[in-house]
């Protein structure tokens, strides 16, 4: 299988063969559940769905109901798709996947929402330096973005300039990112840098290829 969707659960740090500390995220991978398997004869692509997080069944819509009855398994808050697979990658509607699909040692992408910081200004989201200092009267031009544009000629402010506006909440993944050490009994994976997004959200993990 090619990932696992996961739940970021915070940063710790371990130490190397060598004695080096390396930073390192905890993900919660699986279990998860297989609730659609997707073929190029009938949808256009091969693909597979899988599930993960219990919910409430009061809290899931009569189409998700179906759609999880078919599959056998109670409802989830959470579907992915993954498309990429190894040789042999066959799943059966229903089966549940578990953190032991990922070894130590090889790479994987993971996927997630940024943490959302709301409006912000030019300094906080592009590092912008402030126009010039506190001294000659610049009391209030510490952080402001200065010069958008030309006055006569063009007469307006191109598109794609930096200024201030929403910051965060986009999608990010993180390439090439090592597995430390799978924790299967607990269906932990620990991986080398940072992953994007809160405690506590949901990322998905996915094999480097």
């Amino acid at each position: 299988m090619s990932g696992l969707i996961g739940r970021k659960i915070g940063m710790t740090s371990i130490y190397d063969a060598s004695g080096k500390n390396i930073p390192c995220t905890v993900i919660e991978a699986g279990p998860c559940v297989v609730t659609q398997v997707k073929t190029k004869e009938k949808d256009g692509y091969d693909a597979i769905q899988l599930g993960f997080d219990e919910k409430k069944e009061k809290h899931t819509t009569n189409a998700l109901r179906g759609h999880f009855k078919k599959t056998g398994t109670t409802p989830k808050k959470v579907l992915m798709e993954f498309s990429r697979f190894e040789e042999g990658h066959k799943k059966q509607l229903g089966e549940v996947l578990l953190a032991d699909v990922f070894v130590e040692g090889e790479f994987v992408d993971v996927v997630g929402v940024s943490k959302g910081k709301g409006f912000q200004g030019v300094v906080k989201r592009h590092g912008f330096g402030g126009v010039g200092q506190r001294t000659h009267g610049q009391h209030n031009r510490l952080r402001a973005p200065g010069s958008v544009g030309a006055s006569s000629y063009p007469s307006r402010v191109f598109k794609g300039i930096r200024m201030a506006g929403r910051t965060g909440g986009d999608t990010v993944k993180m390439i090439n990112l090592q597995v430390m050490k799978v924790v299967a009994e607990k269906n932990l994976v620990v991986v080398k840098g940072s992953v994007p997004g809160p405690n506590g959200s949901y990322v998905k993990v996915e094999r480097w290829s």
